[in-house]
């Protein structure tokens, strides 16, 4: 989810470079990559009730396979709607019908459920640029996601997808910034993280 410009710290920094990276991956690692990563979630979350995803765009990984890969397992998925105005994610089911929102970002049409609704979802799966194996994640600067986490139910699985190379070893954070306890791969598929325990 991209929101505007995230300033000049360090977090910038690596996400200007990592965003870059990614922008330069080929269209068939980001297709194998992305049928990789939508098919070990399906594989792992299957009999989860509620699952909260979101909508990844042509680079990010699971890009053309997630939604739909997630509720083919039966589940009911919640998807990110960005709000004209304000910070707070509000959520609507996924009905297989997206269209596109703010940002350009697509987002399913349905009735609106409210900031609180991503607490019936017994796993999140949530957008990085970059995730360190301590379970740090770097989004897109936004914090969309760090405010929507809030209202993710106690004992939730937090699990962001990226490509391979972009699990690395650390990650510049801030107080504010949600953990996650898993990470999905390409090559690597589910990993929990020491956030998880």
């Amino acid at each position: 989810m991209s929101a505007g410009p995230a300033g000049s710290t360090p977090k910038a920094a690596v996400r200007a470079a990592l965003l870059r990276r990614r922008r330069d991956r080929g269209l068939d690692e980001r297709a194998r990559g992305s049928a990789a990563v939508a098919a070990t979630l399906a594989a792992r979350l299957a009999g989860t009730p509620v699952i909260a995803a979101f909508v990844p765009d042509g680079a990010e990984a699971g890009s053309g396979h997630l939604p739909g890969a997630l509720a083919a397992t039966g589940a009911r998925v919640l998807l990110p709607v960005v709000p004209a105005r304000g910070g707070e994610l509000d959520w609507a089911e996924h009905s297989g019908e997206l269209v596109p929102g703010r940002f350009g970002l697509l987002e399913p049409p349905g009735p609106r459920l409210g900031r609180a609704a991503i607490g019936a979802a017994g796993a999140v799966v949530v957008p990085a640029v970059a995730v360190a194996r301590d379970g740090a994640r770097l989004g897109r600067g936004g914090g969309y996601y760090d405010r929507a986490l809030r209202h993710a139910r106690p004992g939730a699985v937090l699990v962001a997808v990226v490509f391979d190379d972009e699990l690395v070893d650390r990650l510049p954070t801030e107080p504010h910034d949600a953990r996650v306890t898993a990470v999905v791969t390409p090559s690597g598929g589910w990993q929990a993280l020491p956030a998880g325990h």
